[in-house]
């Protein structure tokens, strides 16, 4: 409810271990309610056979990344495996001013940098932790993608995501998925509703203040 005015998006951030959960729950997030956009990351590394420019990544050379950067363009950015991966601002800043939230599948780090930008007061993070270290290797051995070294690199790094627990709004320990996705939508809901993200509050307690002075 907003009173006839737009409120602002939010900025959702989802982090995990892999593993728990993460890319799950934003799946399911994104089918209740389709006006979520999610973040469509910027990469230096070229496109792969199918990929299209702006709906897989953003594509662009290292020159016009940097730029971005510098210029305050990126929410966040790491460079992994000699390429830089990136959110851009301006489509976030697009759908915040539409009243539409977005989306952020992002480690630890992107969402420090995400909650640290000028668009920070407007994040809401969530932090999913698996239900026990040996139900996390089960599902990433359940998966069948990866082989034995990737998921034991998998695993050692889950150890140090973990540990970024506490500086999350919210944490979920998912434990079974449909229980764990009634808690993430409530948490929306309610961050939807606070008080300060409704811009119409004002207007609408002075027309029954209005009201009142009528009778």
């Amino acid at each position: 409810m907003t009173h006839g005015q737009p409120r602002r998006g939010l900025l959702l951030i989802l982090s995990s271990p892999s593993g728990a959960g993460k890319s799950t729950m934003a799946r399911m997030l994104m089918a209740w309610d389709p006006t979520i956009r999610f973040s469509v990351s910027a990469t230096t590394r070229k496109p792969r056979p199918g990929e299209v420019h702006g709906q897989h990544y953003w594509f662009h050379d290292h020159d016009s990344f940097r730029a971005l950067v510098a210029s305050g363009g990126m929410l966040e950015h790491a460079e992994v495996f000699g390429n830089f991966y990136g959110s851009p601002r301006a489509p976030v800043e697009q759908a915040m001013s539409e009243g539409r939230d977005t989306l952020f599948d992002v480690d630890w780090q992107g969402g420090q940098q995400i909650r640290n930008s000028a668009l920070g007061k407007d994040a809401v993070s969530v932090f999913i932790l698996p239900p026990s270290i040996a139900e996390l290797e089960n599902r990433l051995k359940g998966r069948a993608q990866d082989s034995a070294e990737v998921i034991a690199g998998r695993m050692a790094k889950s150890r140090d995501e973990i540990s970024h627990w506490a500086e999350y709004d919210y944490v979920l320990v998912n434990r079974e998925v449909d229980e764990t996705f009634a808690d993430l939508k409530a948490i929306v809901t309610a961050e939807r509703l606070r008080r300060d993200r409704q811009p119409g509050l004002n207007d609408f307690v002075r027309d029954l203040n209005t009201e009142f002075e009528a009778r």
